[in-house]
């Protein structure tokens, strides 16, 4: 106190001299009332040190020991709490972000933490789970899609239907039902099932799909022709034409040859064999179901057409030529028969194909294959044409009149379409030479 007493003194002198000026005496009286706080809690701090060595708490510890040591350079708190004081580097002091230029990276949420919120991690996904088609309900399931597909022909949506299905192991089976529906149906439909199956080969059904489906229908064949008693013959042909669009293996047959016991398996298998190895059905192989619903061009329905006359002039085969035209589904359309029918009479030589025809257009007549309306059409054409097949038949004239008229005696055409026949007087001939 001497020393503060000393300072009390200096600056009474000042004042008594007059030498401070009011900025020095107020930093003055700063500078003195800092020491005595310093002094102050100098002297707390060694009144407490005193009053836990009494108590005993620190002073009867081991000295040896981390905890009851207490060193002069220990840095630690001895209240407890912090100083404030940033670490090492200066970047962990207390409210501060830490060292300049530090980038801090995205942490995952970890699930165990008991702050962890599900809601707050962002947007939820839910992904559709469908279950597999169960083996009772595939048949409900895709016959349906299968008549549907028949109506509107779009493969397309068949496809884009599967993909909605889990068929699971159930896969192959899809082209089993298919082919069953189409035995049963038109050969329109037929066709669209083998188009269906080239169109699905490759994208939904493998090549081993595909066999492992028509070996599962050899062996249903003797349950297949209860209900379609030319199962056999069909599904012969349905090999036949999976093989030639490149969908089934050219090795499918040969897996086959002296395995199989079944007459009905084996009559399919010989069908698919012979149109495989026919250079002339080859190239049909593309239309084995012929053509359907007028799906097909008009030249190709005039080639099938002449196509069915001339195998029945080979084969006199009414019941052959009856199915083939059915088999077309052009009813629409049979006026060309008749008009072919008839230019290949007038182009032939003999009666036999004029007999031959008659009897093939009478028995059309006569069960309603042909209506009155497309036969008076197919001869009319005949009728406007006939100027023109003169050119190459001279004696067409005459040939159309007696076939006219033997048409009208087996009641094939009418009375007035029989009239309607241009006669030779009305129709001069094409060539006439010069008379010298």
């Amino acid at each position: 106190f001497h020393h503060f007493s000393g300072e009390e003194d200096a600056l009474n002198d000042g004042e008594i001299n007059g030498n401070w000026t009011p900025q020095e005496k107020a930093l003055h009286e700063a500078r003195l009332k800092a020491k005595a706080k310093r002094r102050q809690r100098k002297s707390s701090r060694n009144s407490t040190s005193e009053s836990l060595s009494e108590t005993g708490e620190l002073a009867g510890g081991d000295p040896h020991s981390p905890k009851g040591k207490v060193g002069a350079n220990d840095r630690k708190s001895r209240t407890g709490k912090g100083r404030g004081l940033p670490k090492k580097g200066g970047a962990g002091g207390k409210g501060v972000w830490g060292a300049a230029g530090m980038v801090y990276e995205d942490e995952e949420p970890d699930a165990r933490d008991p702050n962890y919120d599900e809601s707050s991690q962002g947007d939820t996904v839910y992904a559709t789970v469908m279950p597999e088609v169960d083996e009772k309900e595939l048949e409900k399931t895709v016959n349906p899609i299968v008549r549907e597909y028949f109506e509107h022909g779009d493969t397309k949506e068949v496809q884009m239907l599967l993909k909605e299905l889990n068929l699971g192991s159930h896969k192959y089976e899809f082209s089993s039902l298919a082919v069953s529906l189409a035995l049963e149906g038109k050969a329109s439909h037929r066709e669209l099932t083998s188009r269906l199956l080239s169109d699905l080969s490759g994208k939904l059904l493998s090549q081993s799909d595909l066999a492992r489906a028509f070996d599962k229908m050899l062996k249903e064949l003797p349950d297949l022709i209860l209900d379609t008693p030319e199962a056999p013959q069909m599904l012969g042909q349905f090999i036949a034409r999976a093989i030639a669009d490149h969908i089934l293996p050219m090795s499918f047959l040969d897996c086959y040859k002296g395995k199989v016991d079944c007459d009905h398996a084996r009559v399919a298998l010989d069908r698919a064999a012979v149109l495989l190895r026919m250079k002339r059905e080859i190239l049909r192989l593309d239309n084995v179901w012929g053509v359907g619903g007028g799906q097909r061009p008009v030249k190709h329905l005039i080639k099938e057409m002449n196509l069915l006359l001339k195998e029945y002039l080979t084969s006199g085969d009414v019941l052959e030529a009856e199915h083939c035209l059915r088999d077309l589904e052009v009813p629409h359309f049979h006026h060309e028969l008749v008009y072919e029918a008839v230019v290949m009479v007038l182009e032939s030589k003999g009666d036999a194909a004029s007999h031959a025809i008659i009897k093939l257009l009478q028995t059309f007549w006569k069960i309603g294959l042909i209506t009155v309306d497309q036969m008076n059409r197919g001869f009319q054409r005949v009728y406007d044409e006939l100027p023109e097949i003169s050119l190459d038949v001279p004696h067409a004239h005459s040939m159309i009149e007696n076939f006219v008229d033997l048409c009208h005696q087996e009641s094939v055409i009418t009375k007035q379409l029989r009239d309607a026949c241009p006669s030779r007087s009305v129709c001069p001939p094409p060539y006439l030479p010069n008379k010298l």
